[in-house]
């Protein structure tokens, strides 16, 4: 049973709690810099939060409607009158791009359990990676900071940044993310979330994603993987396995030499054991979709797992959990259409302000869908089945309604 106060802004004091907000300020040294002032760092960052929760308000208008849930949680000092707008935009700059990621950074923890539906593939969490770009305010700020897609008379009308997050497919919950101009490639985003993978995960990709690198890199955590192999990649038949796929190698794009690459892959046919930075040991599934709509109709779909012995994860079983990744899809879509509305700009006109933005997103995200999965859970069924955006007009409710409580 989900309580009124976890469907109001309190489901964000929950899912963040006022000492990871201080923490975070502390670790990035911008506490307050007057004893008594309405807007101290804490106060500045669920306002930030609050803000995602009512992205069509104005400052003054979110700030009158949060402050009341923040007095019910201990967050707001009863003698405070709410802040103007100008008075929250001079605290989001003292505050800064990065607590925000500090906040993210500490709270965003596996929210999936052992028995949340559609998250597991054998006793292994499932996540997948995937990337979007969000269009900021057209300044010069951030056209300098962040770029835009195309150029000359193709060139986009808003700048754009850049995000490549890690999400679990069970919950659609943010885990971590990287956040960066439109120039840096979300190949090259995504090598930092690679070395943050577990033993106990899998990790879903798309064929974009692919690169012997990243590969490496993921591989290296001891992490299993399960990426769509991008089109052209050489794949040549080391052992046909029973099930009817295949062991195969990947080979080091480095290595250009025929002599040597002829010998890693005898060295592969041999078993003997290979140097991870020069060849790895796959296994490939190869299917494809009869009833498929659309241009991938009778599409061969191509991937590549370090699950190798069958016994361990069934080819169907492979299949499934890779097709679990469009669940990301879901998570930005909660994002992007429910969050900050579908072609809507974010608000910040500062790369400064635009990228804490952004964390805030994220993290709220993080909050409904960490609730969603607690919900699921108690009425035993697939967070799937609870939706995203009823749960979200129902903190706006409750939020609404605490909002006529003087702060």
């Amino acid at each position: 049973m989900v309580s009124p106060d976890q469907v109001s802004v309190g489901v964000l004091v929950t899912a963040v709690p006022r000492d990871a907000i201080d923490d975070a300020v502390a670790a990035c040294g911008v506490g307050a810099r007057r004893a008594g002032g309405k807007l101290p760092p804490h106060v500045t960052a669920y306002l930030t939060l609050g803000m995602w929760l009512f992205p069509d308000d104005d400052y003054a208008e979110v700030a009158a409607k949060v402050t009341g849930s923040l007095d019910r949680f201990g967050c707001w000092d009863a003698a405070w009158s709410p802040p103007s707008a100008s008075g929250i935009t001079q605290a989001r700059k003292r505050l800064g791009r990065a607590v925000m990621a500090e906040v993210f950074e500490r709270v965003a923890g596996q929210v999936a359990t052992m028995s949340t539906r559609g998250a597991w593939l054998r006793g292994r969490l499932l996540l997948a990676v995937d990337g979007f770009d969000v269009n900021v305010p057209d300044t010069e700020e951030n056209a300098a900071a962040f770029g835009y897609a195309g150029s000359g008379e193709k060139r986009s009308a808003f700048p754009k940044i850049r995000v490549v997050a890690l999400a679990e497919c069970g919950t659609h919950a943010f885990r971590a993310a990287e956040v960066g101009g439109y120039a840096t490639g979300e190949k090259t985003l995504a090598r930092g979330l690679l070395m943050r993978l577990r033993r106990d995960e899998v990790l879903t990709a798309d064929r974009g994603f692919y690169s012997f690198d990243n590969w490496t890199l993921a591989a290296g955590t001891g992490a299993d993987l399960i990426w769509r192999a991008p089109t052209g990649l050489n794949l040549p038949v080391i052992k046909v396995l029973a099930d009817g796929t295949f062991i195969t190698v990947l080979i080091n794009p480095e290595i250009t030499g025929s002599r040597r690459r002829a010998a890693l892959l005898d060295a592969a046919k041999a078993g003997a054991e290979l140097d991870p930075d020069e060849a790895h040991l796959v296994r490939v599934v190869e299917y494809d979709i009869p009833d498929r709509a659309g241009d991938g109709t009778g599409e061969l779909v191509v991937l590549l797992t370090t699950i190798l012995d069958p016994a361990q994860a069934r080819a169907d079983e492979v299949a499934a959990g890779y097709h679990e990744r469009w669940e990301e899809e879901t998570a930005n879509d909660q994002l992007k259409t429910h969050l900050r509305g579908p072609g809507k700009v974010l608000r910040s006109r500062l790369p400064d302000l635009a990228v804490q933005e952004i964390w805030s997103w994220l993290i709220v995200q993080y909050a409904l869908t960490a609730l969603i999965a607690h919900a699921a859970e108690a009425a035993d069924v697939d967070p799937d089945r609870v939706g995203f955006v009823r749960t979200l007009r129902l903190v706006r409710r409750s939020a609404t309604g605490t909002a006529d409580i003087p702060p």
